[in-house]
This record gives structure tokens, sequence and C-alpha cells, in this order.
């Protein structure tokens, strides 16, 4: 996560540094562009790939990041009980953001930051 609408120049920074591909999208391109009328040019999600792995980054949508605390982990899964116990279990004690549910993108998504402080994005493609 990234302060003062860093999130692109970090990201293409990484792509040079370190290769492959990087994708964006805005708050204004997304479904929640009514929800945050003056954070339309801020990153919502970013993805750099390169073979074998991915690093997603994306600007501060509600408290100040503090240089420590600003990295988030990102679990993906392929199985819907899977994701959903985890969750539960990283919810437990823990500050849950965005609760877990089938997000505009078509996967199963949530938000938790842990009772350690650790936050956790979760993401699941839904079966049909």
């Amino acid at each position: 996560r990234f302060n003062d609408g860093k999130c692109a120049e970090a990201m293409n920074f990484y792509k040079d540094c370190l290769g492959g591909e990087v994708e964006f999208m805005t708050v204004k391109d997304s479904p929640m562009a009514g929800e945050m009328p003056d954070k339309q040019n801020l990153v919502m999600h970013s993805t750099l790939k390169k073979e074998g792995w991915t690093l997603v980054g994306s600007d501060m949508m509600r408290d100040r990041a503090n240089v420590g605390d600003n990295v988030g982990v990102m679990l993906s899964f392929e199985d819907e009980a899977e994701i959903q116990s985890v969750f539960a279990k990283l919810s437990a004690g823990g500050e849950v953001f965005m609760p877990l549910e089938v997000a505009f993108w078509g996967a199963w998504f949530g938000v938790v930051t842990d009772k350690y402080g650790t936050e956790w994005m979760l993401n699941c493609p839904k079966k049909a």
C-alpha cells in the first residue's frame, strides 16, 4: 500500500527493476467509483506479474500507512471451502475490513487484519 498516490510510480519502478508486466485498475475504472468521488485517480488494484510470482499494490484507501506496516499479505486459493476456513481463523481476535464475499471481478475476496496487526487479502476464483 502506498501513500500520496504513489502506487503507479512505485509499481512501474518495480517493473523497471524486476521485469514483468504491470496492470492497473483505478477507482474511476471500478464499480466503487461512485462511493469515492475524491479518489478517482488512485490505484485500487495493480499487479506486476512475472513467471512464477505476482506482486500486488494499491494506493491507501483508508488510514495513512506508516513505513513498516504498509505491507499486506495476499493469499490466492483454488478451493472456496479453504478460503472461508482461513478467513475465519485469521479474523478471530482481529478486524475485518472487507468481509469475504464475491467481488465484482468474480472471485471470493476479503481483507482482514489479524490480532497481531498483519493485513491479509484473500482471493479465490468463484466456481461456476
